[in-house]
């Protein structure tokens, strides 16, 4: 099975396990995208674009950390008026992208966002 099918089914389980979870990308550290899982089919061209501005936001994220001295990457979170976007490291060279809406409940986003991104650095892990 190829990296991207075994993405996307470690991405359909963090949607069956987190309702409040809309979709998800999953992006190299350099921006290109892996593999895309939204409910809404429109969100096409929003997938590519995300998965730019992921791979952005980690490298930002990694920098403050790092000059910050507070330890090595896990998440980023935002907040926004209409839901939340969240960041995770998935190994050293993908990002997972979470967007789930208004009202979702950000502990278990954390954990199942956690858990999906260290299935899918467990199958990158084994692709190389």
């Amino acid at each position: 099975m190829e990296l991207r099918q075994e993405v996307l089914e470690e991405m359909a389980l963090l949607r069956e396990r987190t309702p409040d979870v809309n979709g998800s990308v999953a992006c190299t550290v350099d921006g290109l995208q892996i593999a895309s899982d939204f409910a809404e089919a429109a969100m096409g061209d929003a997938a590519e674009h995300s998965a730019a501005l992921s791979a952005a936001l980690l490298a930002m994220s990694r920098r403050m950390l790092s000059m910050t001295g507070q330890g090595a990457f896990e998440e980023t979170l935002i907040s926004g008026t209409a839901g939340f976007v969240a960041f995770y490291a998935a190994g050293p060279t993908i990002v997972l992208t979470v967007l789930a809406g208004p009202g979702a409940n950000v502990g278990l986003l954390r954990l199942e966002g956690r858990k999906t991104a260290a299935g899918v650095a467990a199958v990158a892990a084994r692709r190389h």
